[in-house]
């Protein structure tokens, strides 16, 4: 099968947002009036992001949902996406099932393959994404990392640390159940894009980015796009791990140490960190049902530069905890 039998068999769908899509040299996008772009790419290496016999269905579906998760950060709508994909061979039935598990995203949220490209070699996938924000009398509703401010709460969606978990004993590191190890891989390999708590937090937080390198490696960057500090609350940051609550972890399975980790550091949860006001509370809380996603709150933004983690009895916790890093 040569490379346009490839993308028409297996990538090519009639446009039904876009005014072009698969089979010229551009697509061509028309976004709504009164809106703006939000574009991000994101780029999956076998190896460095996913194992070799990761399920091709579910790497088709994460190879969005880490795009989608951007546009959520943003507060955007999903509108259409280009895929650049390498590939050793050609497999079929990895294809067929690569495709559908893509595929089968873009559709649940609305946004349609538009273009991309194919080649020959080692397995990558490159997806760029592009999503519509609001305009309102002139000003963008985009959610943006620059907007916290001293005494805003700090929130999370979702779940954080179980993705880490998964990861640990996919590599050897850790033995666990069969029912947690099933339930903490599908959040490594099946994540949630929270496009829906994102367009609801739009004029309502402050700040926002989605967690892909683990919550304090991500944090950091709204507090050095905002110029502020931040103080976490540790022991209801380790609650977020889901896994805590199997009985197996209940006995000591995994350490303390480890779940605090997890949480703080284990990257790809792909839920959301935003800020907000302590006025915004319960609007806060009315987005979050808005869009059926549990929140929790977990510290405040300080003047004081720096981040601190706070321990049970409000001790300053220390200790290593370092987010993923592409180069390290």
């Amino acid at each position: 099968m040569g490379e346009f039998d490839l993308i028409a068999r297996y990538f090519t769908r009639p446009a039904t947002r876009a005014v072009l899509g698969v089979g010229d040299d551009c697509a061509l996008l028309q976004p709504a009036p009164g809106t703006q772009l939000a574009i991000s790419s994101d780029m999956l290496v076998e190896g460095r992001h996913f194992f070799a016999d990761v399920d091709p269905a579910a790497l088709g579906h994460k190879a969005l949902a880490v795009n989608l998760s951007d546009l959520a950060a943003c507060g955007a709508t999903p509108l259409a996406f280009t895929l650049a994909l390498a590939l050793p061979r050609v497999d079929e039935p990895w294809l067929e099932a690569f495709s559908r598990g893509l595929l089968a995203l873009a559709d649940a949220h609305g946004c349609e393959l538009v273009g991309g490209d194919t080649t020959q070699g080692p397995l990558n996938i490159c997806i760029t994404v592009f999503g519509e924000v609001p305009v309102v009398n002139g000003k963008s509703q985009a959610l943006l990392r620059s907007g916290a401010r001293a005494g805003d709460d700090i929130y999370v969606s979702g779940t954080l640390g179980d993705a880490r978990l998964a990861l640990e004993a996919l590599r050897g590191g850790i033995a666990l159940p069969a029912d947690l190890l099933a339930q903490a891989r599908g959040r490594l390999e099946r994540p949630t894009p929270r496009i829906a708590l994102g367009q609801a937090l739009r004029g309502v937080a402050s700040a926002a980015l989605d967690i892909s390198d683990g919550l304090l490696g991500d944090l950091r960057h709204i507090l050095k796009a905002s110029g502020a500090g931040a103080t976490l609350d540790t022991s209801i940051a380790i609650e977020l791990i889901a896994s805590r609550a199997h009985p197996a972890c209940a006995k000591g399975l995994i350490s303390l140490k480890n779940q605090l980790d997890y949480v703080l550091a284990g990257g790809d949860d792909y839920e959301l960190a935003f800020t907000a006001p302590v006025s915004a509370r319960e609007a806060v809380l009315a987005a979050a049902r808005q869009a059926g996603t549990p929140v929790t709150r977990i510290g405040r933004i300080d003047a004081e530069p720096g981040l601190r983690l706070l321990d049970a009895r409000g001790q300053r916790l220390t200790g290593d905890f370092s987010s993923f890093d592409h180069f390290a």
